[in-house]
């Protein structure tokens, strides 16, 4: 029977066990203290949020639907005041609701103003971003200008959150940036709390999170935030600041490497007239592999995996070490779209120069309008480069998709006009609106007779019943003879 206690920092804490978490679990975790939190309200915190982007905003707005008193600080006064007319600056299931409902609360609101927002709060979240350097390491600006402005509006004691993904270390380098800026001898407490959000159900993972992850070497910063997330029922884990950073990290590197993974079983599939949906449904059942990101594709985007990685690898390089795996996992991902623009070249006779495509899908995954390292637009400078013209539709990433590219295409408000006239049709992304297509309306509009399926969510007979050719990645093709 397993022991009630794990050790840290040489004392006994005791674990209320999560049925999330088996005992195998918190056996093999002998250096963190695992509690679930009791249900209960915390007492209202005032609360600052510097950043208003996803991870800041979601945040924010959490807190202050936990009944905390909460501020989003950002220095773009179009974004600042977009939130404040209860306009939100992207997509995200939930989150638009519960901005007005906290704001009409007077529990949220918006500024431009760090210098009060810092003086008026009791915590600081820093929740900036820290996106890939030109040498592959996360750019640390963000985070060093906010705790530099953290530190020269102090005027008493602060707990400082660092909810930015940040490379082990920053959050002592956050706590030296504070202290040499400070105006006086203050108590600072810089405490790493990483975030596990998914695009497209952000809110629904801050309000039932599977864990909550809490780096401190203060005993009175591990009990405040042991208190503000003490509503949530969530399994806590406490480590210090450093393994805290980590763990965020290797979270994301793992995912991305399950990503890969199944892509290269994919590309081997097709090599060998295997059907990998198959495959991965075989694999699945086995309890230590699973089925969650088993779903192969045309690679995994987003702010958070292909940044996490090249960092991850990037921290390994720094300290002489050769993290070969999280190469691969890369290399694998970037190979991946370049792979899916060479089959589609190859159904349409070795050239897509002349040809139009229709491309379904522009976010780098569903129920978000984030268009970050989406495949979907790596895709389309290659078509474009190769001389394809290209027209788009995604739900809620136009917008976005037009600022971040700068190739011409045309996006269009409904999807069957990216399908008219169009001689490949390519699905990139799996929103729930694509996978009912009508083939037989998407045969009469087509001129050619291309359907490449670049999430594997579509219905191959349905396609090929209506006369279509459907290519999806590492679907079998015929059964194999010996």
């Amino acid at each position: 029977m397993d022991s009630p206690f794990v050790q840290r920092n040489g004392n006994s804490n005791l674990i209320a066990r999560s049925p999330s978490l088996s005992r195998g679990a918190a056996a093999a975790l002998p250096k963190l203290s695992l509690v679930a939190s009791a249900q209960e309200s915390p007492e209202r915190k005032k609360i600052a949020m510097i950043g208003t982007g996803y991870v800041g905003l979601v945040t924010g707005t959490c807190l202050a639907q936990l009944g905390h008193s909460v501020v989003c600080v950002d220095t773009d006064p179009a974004k600042i005041g977009a939130l404040q007319r209860g306009k939100t600056t992207f997509f995200e299931p939930g989150l638009h609701d519960l901005i007005v409902r906290n704001g009409c609360a007077g529990r949220l609101t918006f500024s431009e103003d760090i210098a009060r927002a810092v003086r008026e709060s009791e915590m600081v979240f820093i929740a900036v971003g820290t996106p890939v350097g030109e040498d592959g390491s996360a750019d640390l600006s963000a985070v060093r200008a906010a705790a530099a402005a953290i530190g020269r509006h102090l005027n008493g004691p602060k707990i400082v959150v660092l909810k930015s993904t940040v490379p082990v270390g920053c959050t002592e380098l956050v706590a030296t940036i504070v202290s040499e800026n400070s105006p006086g001898d203050y108590q600072v407490d810089v405490v790493s709390n990483p975030e596990f959000l998914r695009e497209g159900c952000a809110v629904n993972d801050f309000m039932e999170p599977q864990r909550i992850v809490v780096g401190t070497s203060s005993a009175h910063a591990e009990a405040v935030m042991r208190e503000l997330y003490a509503p949530l029922s969530a399994p806590f884990v406490a480590a210090d600041e450093r393994t805290s950073e980590m763990i965020k990290y290797a979270a994301n590197a793992f995912l991305a490497t399950k990503v890969s993974f199944i892509n290269e079983i994919a590309n081997i599939c097709e090599l060998v007239d295997v059907d990998v949906k198959t495959v991965g449904l075989g694999i699945a059942f086995d309890e230590r592999i699973g089925a969650h990101f088993m779903r192969p594709g045309i690679g995994y985007g987003g702010s958070c995996f292909p940044k996490d990685v090249r960092a991850l690898e990037r921290l390994a390089d720094a300290s002489s070490y050769d993290a070969v795996l999280l190469r691969a996992v890369d290399a694998v991902n970037k190979a991946q779209i370049a792979r899916a623009f060479a089959r589609i070249q190859d159904a349409l006779g070795g050239s897509v120069e002349g040809k139009r495509a229709g491309l379904l899908g522009l976010a780098f995954k569903p129920d978000t309008s984030d268009v970050r390292e989406a495949p979907a637009l790596y895709l389309i400078e290659l078509l474009v480069a190769a001389g394809a013209t290209v027209t788009a539709h995604d739900p809620a990433a136009m917008e976005s998709a037009r600022v971040a590219t700068s190739r011409n295409v045309t996006y269009v408000p409904h999807l069957y006009e990216a399908i008219d006239e169009c001689d490949v049709l390519i699905l990139a992304t799996e929103w729930d609106d694509y996978k009912n297509l009508n083939f037989r309306m998407v045969k009469k509009l087509m001129r050619g007779d291309v359907v490449f399926d670049g999430r594997n969510c579509l219905d191959p007979d349905k396609i090929v019943t209506e006369g279509l050719r459907y290519l999806g990645v590492g679907r079998a093709k015929e059964p194999l003879t010996f």
